[in-house]
């Protein structure tokens, strides 16, 4: 090991080399070569031997190499603090030197993050890489950890501003210097001390950001509940605290996302899942419990999700907050955007706020202002949206976690949806502003600005909240839910059970619920927005689950189904994302409403428009299958059923009419098994699988088939390739029955959408009923208690044993997986 420097400014340095000085100069007698010093702490840094830190040198030899070099005097920095930040030292001296070591590097990383300047090589040693080389990122951990250390039963203090300057040099290091902020995430222990640093206010802001970007590339995924005192420490947060801290949460209870496509396939789901069970619940759900279970978290979030911007902090401390942003580098880019909105409404308003630089503070730490001056409302605005876009992202995870009852059971207790609908116009969906302002860990050219980003949170949650639960009704006002109550009645059906009992108290107030405004911003979202797409799922996870007439019916007379086939049709809309929402929702809105089909077929009241319509279906079928399989189970029970108004819908209607041809139904088969196979199946796709299923079923019932498995092989054999269809089709089939009827699978998942419940059809286990995600839902199998055919499973792989002999090779069956939604 190299020998220890001389103290600074001693002689020992100058009359004797030190082993590690005499290997940087490549020997006695050697010239100077400062690029080889910093090859060998390079490799040092890499292996953990030789050159590490700036101590393996003596003061004299670096100043000499600075001089060439032009290091900036930091490594002489580096080795002052190592010799002033002992256990024993008062840490005065040491604060002192962090003090001419901080601008060095906060310039160099203001200039990088803003793109004042390229990128600086690595070959010019930039101030932040000659710090980080010279081992003054490890100096730093060590000085930050000191109280961890205990001396003679008492415990090491370090001030919070020196903390803060600590916090700040390792963040401007990790912006500039690849590598830095992979290797703090290796020092797992460390990770968990910064948690601890975030009880002081002083420091909370440069910690919590630190530690997101530390997590956002560990590639494991830290426990909450290791940290000390992790309830205490959440429950002595302010609101501004826990809205930040929410962006730390974003990253901890979310599942971690492998990357790779190949693994979302159903089969490695499958693996996984197998895997997920031996090795317990994963580190994103203990996450989850670990904050579910510290006393009003949810609460406090909801009540920051639905403050109102008048009862937003005072002017006082949002200007010490961005006092805090503009020394702040991460938050660098968010002031630039405020500064500049403010300076528009200062001139506008002849005021003005004048923000001094770094430190320049009046003696009670805020910035100077005018007596007179008022902060400028859109600025108000945005710390606003900053705060909520996080803690909705919270939420939404929650929502869809293993505690989704509880969280949706809190939720509605503590008025999250009315809250949130007395924000939409003035806040939600606000015509946001055209300001360059970008989120951290995103670049200009990205489409995340807060005003879209808040939006997107707002629609995901909306979808996770309504999707499959009968709070989905708290989405409405009590006139909406008269509503629907009269149109059960004009119709002579049941009301639905859901809408009775909701408890009207925790229901939207005012003129209109959260989904009529959502359905009216939608109506008037322009043809390319980004926003259809979401708005589209959320308006159809109301729909999702047991089929509502009532439901449909309110959705109907607001012109919904109108606008989806003006957005189909008449628009001509290419993104295929919007598409496959709006065919999704369209076929929840039409499944088995004879109203549904009398409004299509007088939108679609020609053949031009009604060929438009038929191309988008035909053009991508992972997009349009849901429809397709809807509107052939809409049309087997309207052929079941004896009424005229029925019989007059029947006659009438073009997409009935198509659809109930066999030739279509053969052109939908061939291609739904030809473009899935069980390698390759997704959640995305495996609806394809379940359509055709469906459309086997109903010819099934109709002893139709081993015509439809005959028809599928000429097929084959005319597109050149026989066998290479059924032999895959039997394949999907048999992987189908250990996806969704596995006998492990808790049966109770499954429901049926609006028919009695489907047993054994499919050659399972009992299997109750079947949700709208699996073929047969609301399948009509006749009266209880009457003889039901035989499985279509087994019956199916028989017909294509016969038709295929041995020249079928089933898959192995895997494990069951989740459910697919779609």
């Amino acid at each position: 090991m190299a020998a220890a420097p001389a103290a600074a400014g001693s002689g020992a340095g100058r009359g004797r080399r030190s082993a590690a000085t005499v290997a940087a100069w490549g020997g006695w007698g050697g010239r100077p070569r400062p690029s080889n010093i910093l090859l060998q702490l390079r490799q040092g840094q890499l292996t953990g031997r030789g050159l590490v830190r700036a101590v393996q040198f003596t003061e004299t030899f670096l100043t000499e190499r600075d001089k060439q070099s032009k290091w900036s005097g930091i490594p002489q920095l580096l080795l002052k603090l190592h010799a002033t930040s002992h256990l024993h030292s008062d840490f005065a001296e040491c604060q002192n030197i962090l003090k001419e070591i901080s601008p060095l590097l906060s310039m160099e990383a203001m200039a990088f993050v803003t793109e004042e300047r390229k990128l600086t090589q690595e070959t010019t040693y930039p101030n932040t890489y000659i710090f980080d080389l010279f081992g003054g990122v490890d100096l730093l951990v060590e000085i930050l950890m000191r109280p961890t250390i205990s001396i003679r039963g008492q415990k090491l203090k370090i001030s919070d501003e020196m903390s803060k300057d600590c916090l700040s040099i390792l963040y401007n290091t990790c912006v500039c210097t690849e590598g830095v902020t992979k290797r703090l995430a290796e020092k797992n222990d460390f990770v968990i001390f910064l948690f601890t640093l975030m009880t002081s206010k002083k420091t909370f802001l440069q910690t919590a950001t630190l530690i997101e970007d530390i997590l956002g590339v560990k590639k494991e995924m830290i426990r909450l509940d290791e940290v000390p005192n992790l309830s205490s420490l959440v429950s002595n947060f302010d609101q501004q605290q826990l809205a930040n801290f929410c962006r730390i949460l974003a990253v901890t209870i979310s599942e971690m996302d492998t990357g790779n496509d190949d693994k979302h396939t159903l089969l490695a789901k499958n693996a996984q899942q197998k895997k997920s069970l031996s090795l317990g619940p994963s580190a994103a759900e203990i996450n989850q419990a670990a904050l579910l279970s510290i006393p009003g978290f949810v609460e406090r979030l909801c009540k920051l999700a639905t403050r109102k911007v008048s009862e937003s902090t005072g002017t006082a401390s949002f200007l010490q907050e961005l006092e805090e942003w503009y020394t702040w580098l991460d938050n660098a880019l968010v002031l630039d955007a405020l500064m500049r909105v403010a300076n528009e409404e200062s001139e506008h308003n002849q005021a003005s706020i004048v923000f001094p630089p770094p430190g320049a503070s009046e003696e009670n730490g805020l910035p100077h202002t005018s007596a007179r001056t008022q902060l400028p409302q859109s600025m108000k605005i945005m710390h606003e949206i900053m705060y909520k876009l996080e803690v909705l992202y919270v939420l939404c995870v929650l929502l869809m976690g293993r505690q989704r009852n509880q969280v949706h059971r809190m939720i509605a207790e503590f008025k999250l949806i009315p809250g949130l609908n007395n924000l939409f116009d003035k806040l939600i969906w606000r015509k946001h502003s055209a300001s360059a302002l970008v989120l951290h860990g995103h670049n200009q050219n990205c489409d995340c600005s807060p005003d879209i980003t808040l939006k997107i949170q707002f629609l995901r949650l909306l979808q996770s909240f309504s999707d499959h639960h009968e709070n989905k009704y708290l989405l409405l006002n009590n006139q909406e839910l008269n509503e629907l109550s009269a149109i059960s009645l004009k119709a002579n059906i049941p009301e639905v059970e859901a809408v009775l009992n909701t408890d009207r108290s925790l229901v939207c107030d005012g003129k209109r619920g959260l989904l009529t405004r959502l359905l009216q911003v939608m109506k008037k979202e322009p043809a390319e927005s980004s926003f259809r797409f979401w708005q589209a799922r959320a308006v159809e996870s109301f729909l999702r689950g047991t089929t509502s007439y009532a439901d449909q019916m309110f959705l109907l007379k607001r012109g919904l189904l109108e606008h989806i086939l003006y957005c189909i049709v008449d628009s001509e809309c290419k993104s295929r994302d919007v598409l496959q929402s709006y065919f999704d929702l369209l076929g929840e809105l039409m499944k088995f409403n004879v109203d549904a089909f009398k409004r299509f077929n007088k939108y679609i009241n020609t053949d031009a428009k009604f060929q438009v319509f038929l191309k988008q279906i035909n053009s991508s079928l992972v997009d349009s299958n849901m429809l397709v399989r809807c509107v052939t189970l809409s049309l087997d029970r309207f052929e079941n059923q004896v009424d005229m108004k029925v019989a007059e819908v029947l006659s009438e209607c073009r997409l009935l009419a198509y659809i109930s041809q066999v030739p279509t139904q053969m052109s939908f088969l061939f291609r739904l098994i030809n473009i899935i196979h069980v390698q390759t199946l997704t959640q995305e796709n495996v609806s394809c699988l379940n359509t055709s299923l469906v459309i086997l079923m109903l010819a099934r019932r109709k002893e139709r088939l081993p015509l439809y498995l005959r028809l599928l092989q000429r097929m084959e054999h005319s597109k050149k390739y026989p066998g290479f269809l059924l032999n895959n089709f039997h394949n999907l089939l048999r992987f189908w029955q250990q996806h969704y009827l596995h006998k492990d699978k808790d049966s109770t998942c499954l429901e049926n959408v609006s028919a009695p419940p489907l047993k054994g059809v499919m050659g399972g286990q009992q299997t109750q009923g079947l949700s709208e995600g699996c073929p047969g839902a609301g399948l009509d199998l006749g009266p209880p208690g009457a003889p039901q055919p035989l499985p279509l499973c087994p019956e199916l792989l028989h017909q294509l044993l016969i038709l295929e002999g041995d020249s079928v090779h089933p898959v192995e069956p895997g494990p069951a997986v989740t459910l697919c939604p779609r």
